[in-house]
């Protein structure tokens, strides 16, 4: 930035900072702010969308992933910004801040809580979808990967370059690549290679400043928040640099499904002891759901497996560490580490690597999500007054994703997220619906919420923790005022237990006057 782009700010953001603007002015405001700072003015107005624009709603809803926070009462931003260059970002980040306007930031739309896209406040939407190159280098091992890049795209491009690498992270090949990293990101190798952020090494991002800066511009502290205290708090994350991991030839997948009549309780409680302590390469998933049978409500326990090697050895490792599971040969599936990843995105077999550069997912309904963790294996008959729960409460089902492994040995404090050791697994509850009308979300989310309630005995305590990019409001919110630390420190030392108080510290330091906030930001520190 040149002096006089910098002169022309400073008298721009010292007239309009004390202002809260309408939304017809914030963009005329905006965009001329942003005129003032480009070396090509003309081409600005090209990256931005006005609720007058036609483009405006498809490009809202584009990245929109749950039907929630996409009705006509649903506030909408004031405008769409949808960066094409990093500079750009860095334009948006100084002149939102010239009309006193918060900034969202939306990198693939996946929050369950919608809060990358949604606000009670005026608002702009800053959209990272353009910004989502994907650099591999063979040699290092490594590549850069944009915020607005999607775990699909990157596993399609890691795969058109090597089969024996791939990269720890989420199964769902829509999610964005900036909030998933950010947030910690988890998949199916974490028991072997631990989480996405684990194999972070670099990264760029633009601070309340608007400078752009790599790891070691912003600094250590800066670069251990964002990788797994959530970017938005500390300023837009442009890109991660990760490192690749080997993966084998030859994985081994399968599914498994019992309902309580094929013993499915004797099942589910052994998988508790042996799940987080079998073989570091074998995952298995536990899906937990009521669902009716010859007009009987039960419940039916799905385990979903990957194993990193061919069947014959899976056959080993099951029949020493989880023999009554009952699995056969012939119940599994061989493939590559790319075929797994689209058996796990739910394509059908055979279907082409090239599927998973596809931006529009399988289906966007209404959903709802809680997350906890399990410390202490439950006892039978702990699980049968769950069994009873679950078929009482309707439709809302669990997640159970094993740790141990990698997750047991790498220490609490490496990164910002903190539920490593300790932990059998990490416990999701969803519900999905596509009934339309507030007395569909409420029926639901009373469903969900019993559930939750219900199983507060069983799971972590002082403070019950939850998994941060599960994001959920009910928690705790931040208002931003007088009360902003001690708000946040409601969900932060759930999200992060000890490891609160050094993002707060961060925060303070990197972003002061709280530019960068939102419903479950990290606060600052007010003495």
């Amino acid at each position: 930035m040149d002096k006089t782009s910098s002169c022309n700010f400073l008298f721009l953001f010292v007239f309009l900072s004390s202002l809260s603007l309408p939304c017809s002015d914030t963009y005329q405001t905006f965009l001329q702010c942003l005129q003032s700072k480009s070396p090509q003015p003309s081409q600005i107005s090209s990256i931005l969308y006005a609720p007058a624009n036609p483009s405006f709603q498809p490009t809202l809803d584009s990245y929109v992933r749950n039907l929630r926070f996409n009705r006509s009462t649903t506030r909408k931003p004031d405008l769409i910004v949808t960066p094409k260059t990093e500079v750009h970002v860095s334009y948006a980040v100084l002149c939102a801040q010239a009309v006193n306007t918060q900034l969202k930031i939306r990198s693939g739309g996946h929050d369950y809580d919608g809060i990358s896209y949604v606000s009670d406040q005026p608002f702009i939407l800053l959209d990272m979808f353009n910004l989502r190159s994907i650099s591999i280098d063979l040699p290092t091992q490594t590549a850069w990967v944009g915020a607005g890049a999607q775990l699909g795209e990157l596993y399609y491009q890691i795969s058109t370059k090597s089969r024996t690498l791939g990269f720890p992270a989420g199964v769902c090949p829509t999610v964005g690549v900036g909030g998933h990293l950010s947030g910690g990101g988890y998949g199916n190798m974490l028991r072997k290679y631990g989480l996405s952020v684990d194999h972070v090494i670099d990264a760029k991002i633009v601070d309340v400043k608007g400078r752009i800066l790599d790891r070691k511009g912003m600094g250590e502290d800066l670069f251990w928040a964002i990788r797994g205290g959530g970017g938005a708090s500390f300023g837009v994350v442009l890109s991660y640099k990760i490192g690749l991991v080997p993966v084998p030839e030859t994985v081994t997948v399968f599914r498994i499904e019992r309902t309580l009549a094929q013993n499915a309780t004797e099942i589910v409680y052994r998988w508790q002891f042996g799940a987080d302590k079998i073989d570091n390469g074998l995952f298995i998933r536990l899906w937990l759901h009521p669902v009716t049978l010859n007009k009987v409500r039960t419940v039916r326990a799905t385990f979903v497996g990957q194993f990193l090697g061919d069947a014959e050895k899976l056959m080993e490792v099951m029949g020493t560490g989880f023999p009554e599971l009952g699995l056969k040969k012939e119940d599994c599936m061989e493939t590559s580490w790319i075929g797994s990843v689209l058996y796990w995105a739910n394509f059908d077999n055979g279907t082409k690597p090239e599927a998973l550069l596809s931006r529009v997912p399988h289906s966007v309904s209404y959903g709802k999500r809680k997350s906890d963790y399990l410390q202490n294996p439950i006892s039978k008959d702990g699980l049968e007054l769950i069994w009873k729960k679950l078929i009482e409460v309707g439709k809302t089902g669990f997640g159970f994703n094993p740790y141990g492994g990698r997750m047991s040995e790498i220490p609490a404090g490496e990164t910002p997220f903190p539920h490593r050791a300790g932990n059998i697994c990490k416990i999701q509850y969803l519900v999905n619906w596509n009934d339309a009308g507030l007395a569909a979300d409420n029926e639901y989310i009373d469903q969900i919420r019993k559930l939750y309630a219900f199983m507060a005995p069983f799971v972590s305590k002082a403070p019950r923790g939850a998994f941060f990019s599960y994001r959920d409001l009910d928690i705790g919110t931040n208002k931003h005022g007088k009360n902003s630390y001690e708000e946040g420190k409601v969900y932060g030392e759930k999200h992060f237990l000890g490891n609160f108080q050094r993002l707060v510290k961060v925060k303070t330091m990197v972003d002061p006057g709280n530019f960068f906030r939102h419903e479950q930001s990290i606060p600052t520190f007010q003495p």
